[in-house]
């Protein structure tokens, strides 16, 4: 027998015991996945607001940022940031903005995301040149785990989606921490229960 043949035959003699492969994730109870949404969003340094149903967007985001100036808001419900789209808006004319206002489709308990799309931004942009972003979602809308998340958008139609996780941030100056390198320096999460 050739050398070759020798290791082929000790490879095929010594397999591992064979596994069963896990079941695929079928779902959670909502309250632990709301629950594990905060606690990582919390732990990857965005912050998480609960919103009543008797209390208004509006009203917790006033509460939560009460000095903040130049906000806007894609969302009609919160009328009085309400940024109304114009075709001379450039992502250069939002360049003063420091707290944006969106609602996410969902988001992913397993790693504290939100996915947003354009139709929820408007303007690509807007979620990583803002100092301050603001994501609004429903508790319902959260699902588990990446996999959930990617069932989800295979669904959906968009031309442009990304993940958001926390505020922008990096290490990869002098090994020192940087928030706000190139993307937001807080994101703050308000789940409407």
């Amino acid at each position: 027998m050739r050398s070759r043949d020798n290791i082929l035959k000790a490879v095929k003699e010594n397999q591992p015991p064979l596994e069963v492969k896990p079941v695929a994730y079928a779902g959670s109870a909502l309250e632990g996945d709301v629950a594990a949404f905060q606690r990582v969003l919390e732990t990857i340094g965005g912050t998480c607001y609960h919103v009543a149903a008797d209390e208004s967007v509006s009203d917790k985001i006033k509460a939560v940022f009460p000095d903040a100036k130049n906000v806007v808001s894609v969302m009609t419900s919160v009328q009085e940031n309400f940024m109304q789209f114009a075709a001379n808006v450039t992502g250069h004319s939002l360049e003063h903005i420091e707290l944006a206002i969106m609602e996410a489709e969902f988001g992913v308990a397993e790693n504290g995301a939100v996915w947003l799309t354009e139709a929820n931004s408007k303007y690509r942009v807007l979620p990583f040149i803002t100092e301050y972003l603001v994501v609004v979602i429903d508790a319902v809308d959260i699902v588990p785990d990446m996999q959930a998340a990617y069932e989800k958008i295979g669904t959906q139609d968009y031309d442009f989606g990304v993940f958001i996780a926390g505020p922008s941030k990096t290490a990869d100056i002098e090994q020192s921490l940087v928030l706000g390198a190139h993307g937001p320096k807080r994101m703050t999460v308000l789940i409407k229960d």
